[in-house]
């Protein structure tokens, strides 16, 4: 105990840990002095006790994938007759809705779909910036750019800056789950970007003046130096990102941490999920970890309300979206909803005072419920609603790679 004193002595005096003492931490110290150091942590950096919130929609434009990660349920593979591509005037449509609900920002990511190439993209992209010019794309996890960089032979810095040319404005952080290959290769989700593939993608991205997030998922098959691992790898990213010259006054590099438990429930890896506590545990050793990283998000969509409400002593500062529509954590099992109502109200009844921010964490305002009336979200939306099979018309704008949509197309002509 004498040796965790010592280290909570460094945290509390502003110390950064190192990978030996993170562990010493996460493996030894108390649950309750693990949150003393993470709300230390969170009260130097966001003094004056303020949570904030964003107002956005998690659009997941395609179930479509080839990379076929065993943790994942939401995944189509390419033929399924449940797959599918949400269609530009879809994707208009809940940009509408999320407008309607206060919200500025669409979170788009989807399957790594051999359909859609990078032209689609583009065109969306375009598509949504003509119709909305002041509306965010938050778009696009390092995988995804991967998976464009291996259909259209282009370099991750040419497919990133086709992208920012056409609207992408910041880059999520899915994808991420553990940065250690020995657990990429056991997901199977080595094949769709290694370790330092997803780095560099984020690199590459911080290195074109885009600001991004930063996840990981635990709880499957990972072991507790392999978590901090991935968080020390986070941090010394970010160190070099807050390095930049050209970008480092606008504090380029990543936004936000945010973690969240494996999902087991209709995946094939299968398993248990970890618990409330560990959950906590590992948010507050992110907060010890990541000294470079002003803010954490808080994972209710995974946790409940509740304990998200608990994270605001476990180290984070912020309750992450609204969402208003969720699929993947979704489909192993998790519905969790909060509105705009929801949230304000388990942030004030924590102690807070919750404030309204883009995606670079600029405080907007006052939740938008109190400055005018916007309708009730009881549920998180879905993709799609259960039999609508719909086919967009603008595919047939594009070259197709796969038999099944080769196939589909012939069968579509000769009707």
């Amino acid at each position: 105990m004498q040796a965790i004193n010592e280290i909570a002595a460094k945290v509390r005096q502003g110390g950064r840990v190192d990978r030996h003492e993170a562990l010493a931490l996460y493996s030894h110290a108390p649950t309750a002095l693990l949150g003393e150091l993470a709300d230390v942590i969170r009260e130097r950096k966001h003094p004056g006790r303020s949570v904030t919130y964003i107002i956005d929609r998690n659009v997941n434009y395609t179930n479509v994938c080839v990379a076929r990660c065993n943790f994942c349920a939401f995944y189509r593979p390419v033929g399924s007759q449940d797959g599918y591509v949400l269609g530009f005037e879809e994707i208009y449509r809940k940009i509408d809705e999320t407008i309607a609900l206060g919200g500025g920002q669409l979170l788009l990511q989807g399957g790594h779909n051999p359909d859609l190439p990078l032209e689609w993209y583009e065109d969306l992209f375009r598509g949504v910036k003509a119709r909305y010019p002041e509306f965010k794309l938050h778009a696009l996890s390092p995988p995804e750019v991967i998976h464009l960089t291996r259909m259209s032979r282009l370099s991750i810095a040419q497919v990133i800056e086709r992208l920012v040319a056409v609207g992408l404005d910041s880059i999520p952080g899915g994808g991420a789950e553990i940065l250690v290959d020995r657990v990429r290769k056991i997901l199977n989700c080595y094949n769709k970007a290694t370790a330092d593939e997803w780095l560099d993608v984020m690199r590459h991205a911080h290195r074109a003046g885009l600001r991004t997030t930063a996840t990981m998922m635990y709880g499957h098959v990972e072991t507790p130096e392999e978590r901090l691992e991935h968080m020390l790898r986070l941090r010394e990213l970010q160190d070099e990102s807050r390095g930049l010259p050209a970008v480092a006054s606008a504090k380029a590099g990543f936004t936000a941490f945010i973690t969240w438990s494996y999902q087991p429930e209709h995946t094939e890896l299968g398993g248990f999920e970890a618990t409330g506590v560990e959950y906590l545990r590992t948010l507050a050793i992110g907060r010890i970890v990541l000294d470079n990283f002003d803010n954490m998000q808080a994972s209710w969509v995974t946790q409940g309300g509740k304990v998200g409400q608990l994270s605001l002593a476990y180290g984070a500062n912020d309750m992450g979206s609204v969402m208003i529509e969720e699929n993947v954590v979704r489909a192993a099992g998790a519905a969790f909803c909060m509105d705009e109502i929801e949230i304000v109200r388990n942030i004030e009844n924590a102690g807070f005072t919750a404030k309204r921010r883009n995606m670079h964490y600029d405080v907007l305002g006052e939740p938008i419920f109190r400055q005018r009336e916007v309708p009730r979200m009881l549920e998180l939306a879905v993709a799609r609603h259960d039999g609508d099979t719909s086919r967009p018309a603008e595919l047939s704008n594009y070259a197709t790679r796969s038999a099944a949509e080769k196939r589909l197309r012939r069968s579509e002509l000769s009707e």
